[in-house]
């Protein structure tokens, strides 16, 4: 892909974002392997391959979440290509609307033991309130030592779908008319951080441009990385 003319839509610097919050949802799952997790939950999954290409250490089980026809498409897909998880792999095809834990502990899942869990890319998708219960459901069923990785927009989804908006502008003038604003809710919630906070977490945060500079990449600022630039990178450990 070439960059483009156009100063205000730059398709390589959207590319560079995914890049960099890819690499650090990857570390965060082998940084909690390290520190003797077996367990992992990744909520949301879509078409996430890391059950496959992580280096996951024996007797680690990963738990994907999702739809039931994106998981069928995910995993027909890979087996079609000769694919096959690199840990014992256990997707769980459940809407997040629906009792999840439930179906999750009937697919093997110890809340017991420690969990590594992640929510990348999918707080902005849900209703205030759901994003309350679903950090109620991961804390319920997370013994000492879990782990969860996410990230969230201070300035709300609101301002972030209006900046979504303008970006769907632009790709729908070079044909792909989606408005990625429409699945977004608004609303006032309780920032992420907050929440867990008051939930038995201890946390650690980096900002988009403090992850970027980790791995020693600078992030871009312009228009084309706007909607995606005021975003907080969280960890955080169930003590």
């Amino acid at each position: 892909m070439m960059e483009s003319d156009d100063p205000n839509f730059n398709p390589l610097r959207v590319i560079d974002v995914m890049a960099v919050r890819t690499k650090f949802f990857d570390d965060f799952f082998l940084t909690s392997m390290t520190a003797g997790i077996r367990q992992a939950v990744i909520l949301a999954s879509g078409l996430d391959s890391r059950a496959y290409r992580l280096p996951w250490p024996p007797g680690t089980v990963v738990y994907e979440i999702d739809q039931q026809a994106v998981i069928g498409f995910k995993t027909g897909t890979l087996s079609a290509l000769g694919a096959k998880p690199a840990a014992e792999h256990r997707p769980v095809a459940v809407d997040l609307r629906d009792d999840w834990p439930a179906v999750l502990r009937a697919n093997g899942f110890d809340a017991s033991q420690p969990t590594a869990w992640s929510a990348e890319g999918l707080l902005a998708y849900l209703p205030p309130d759901a994003q309350d219960r679903l950090f109620d459901h991961i804390t319920a069923l997370s013994a000492n030592g879990s782990r969860l990785a996410t990230e969230f927009h201070p300035d709300g989804p609101a301002a972030m779908a209006e900046r979504q908006k303008v970006i769907s502008d632009q790709w729908k003038e070079r044909g792909l008319d989606l408005d990625l604003s429409t699945l977004m809710y608004h609303g006032e919630r309780t920032p992420a951080t907050d929440y867990l906070a008051a939930h038995g977490w201890r946390l650690s945060t980096q900002t988009r441009t403090e992850v970027f500079a980790a791995y020693g990449r600078e992030m871009a600022d312009d228009e084309a990385t706007a909607a995606l630039r005021n975003s907080i990178a969280i960890t955080a450990i169930r003590d």
